[in-house]
């Protein structure tokens, strides 16, 4: 059975063209009615941060949907349009990523069976997530490649439908709501930034909605700089296909998977005003500023709206009224934590520094008592003898410090450098 189905984009319009009907304004609108009582209305609320970078920023808190994800808007209207012979046979889908966290448990509540086929590789508390929401699940294969080939397999032999994420009518209708709900909830809207990670389909559905209700707010695509699917597809003017990543794997993966389908593409390309990529390292400070000011933890793809606003790249919306869709919140705990620890040391507030000392009783005390009076926060430190036969009576001591801000790592590395002119400052 088969499964149903940094730069502005005026640039490359060289020919008017009629604009697409792929996706219309009143499917939205039904997808909206119809999902309202299994979805919440999430807050867009005005950020702490809009005074720091000089516009009003409020933040679509899409991460706070019951799986994490903004795509349970689009599955679950989705699975709502099935005939109810293919509801009573059942869904099934394959490997571990927020569109089969939202099909397992929006399928179970509209009691529809369902199948999560998953790869050997999945952790534990992964698993566990989708047997609470109450998805039969099984293990199978090394890869997400194989994972995916065995649902195929089981679809065709049992009858199950096998859902994949793609450009579907009523999957991006239900994606087009969230847009729907800024225009409401953020009066005198300018403009609206969106992760076009993915399939693309969160950005292509938004901007149908927010231009059909009022076409001179401002659509913005942001994507990974490590993997510029849509701005490269733009220049060629068509969607490319089996375009390699460099992305880190650990915190781009589910986003570089996909591919740009042709009618998500178009919709972006006549309805997007303008897209851009981020660094990761920017991704990565966007996640810190989240968890500092807003009290969240999000992911890499949540955090990418946020990091085009920080890392300066939009100044064309200083003193504007700015919608940022925060699209997600899935990360396992161990590589939230890395990402903190990563982003501290980009936002130079963990530093790492060694310094040869003498032999002589209390020079590694006289070192730690500077770092106490500068009210720094040792979080390593490791004392080794040289080797070298010219320096036998020397240490080498290596710290990683942690400070509350720039200015005072800047007065840190004054106060150290002029005590101890062997100081060796490591780098990121």
């Amino acid at each position: 059975m088969q499964p149903p189905k940094t730069r502005r984009v005026s640039e490359f319009r060289d020919i008017p063209r009629p604009l697409v009907q792929f996706l219309r304004f009143e499917d939205i609108s039904a997808a909206a009615f119809r999902i309202q009582t299994g979805i919440q209305k999430t807050p867009c609320t005005y950020s702490r941060l809009s005074k720091q970078y000089g516009m009003e920023i409020y933040l679509k808190k899409e991460h706070l949907h019951y799986t994490g994800s903004v795509k349970e808007r689009g599955v679950l209207y989705l699975l709502s349009s099935l005939t109810q012979a293919q509801q009573r046979k059942g869904v099934i889908v394959a490997t571990d990523c927020n569109y089969s966290m939202a099909v397992a448990h929006h399928a179970v509540e509209l009691k529809i069976p369902v199948m999560v086929i998953m790869p050997s590789c999945c952790s534990s508390p992964r698993l566990r997530i989708y047997r609470d929401y109450g998805a039969m699940v099984i293990s199978y294969g090394s890869t997400g490649q194989d994972s995916q080939n065995h649902a195929r397999h089981l679809a065709t032999e049992n009858g199950y439908l096998y859902l994949e994420e793609d450009e579907s009518e009523a999957y991006l209708a239900g994606l087009g709501t969230v847009g729907m709900e800024i225009y409401e909830q953020v009066s005198k809207l300018d403009a609206v930034v969106v992760p076009a990670a993915g399939q693309y389909g969160l950005l292509a559905a938004t901007a149908a909605a927010i231009k059909h209700l009022n076409s001179r707010i401002l659509v913005i695509g942001i994507e990974p700089e490590s993997f510029p699917l849509l701005l490269q597809s733009l220049k060629t003017d068509g969607p490319i296909k089996g375009m390699r990543s460099n992305s880190n794997k650990k915190l781009y993966g589910e986003l570089t998977e996909h591919s740009l389908g042709v009618n998500t593409f178009q919709l972006a390309k006549k309805l997007v005003d303008k897209v851009i990529s981020v660094s990761e390292e920017d991704s990565l400070l966007a996640m810190l500023r989240f968890q500092e000011f807003e009290r969240s933890t999000v992911d890499t793809e949540g955090a990418m709206g946020l990091a085009a606003i920080l890392a300066g790249q939009l100044p064309e919306l200083k003193g504007k009224k700015v919608a940022v869709v925060v699209s997600s919140a899935n990360m396992e705990l161990e590589l939230v934590r890395q990402c903190v620890d990563r982003a501290l040391v980009l936002d130079d507030r963990v530093s790492k520094f060694s310094v040869q000392l003498g032999e002589w009783p209390g020079d590694m005390a006289k070192l730690l008592d500077v770092l106490s009076r500068e009210d720094i926060r040792l979080l390593d430190v490791c004392h080794r003898r040289q080797s070298d036969k010219s320096d036998l009576f020397k240490s080498k001591v290596e710290c990683v410090v942690e400070t509350k801000d720039k200015t005072q790592s800047a007065q840190l590395r004054k106060t150290l450098s002029e005590r101890y002119p062997s100081i060796c400052w490591l780098g990121r």
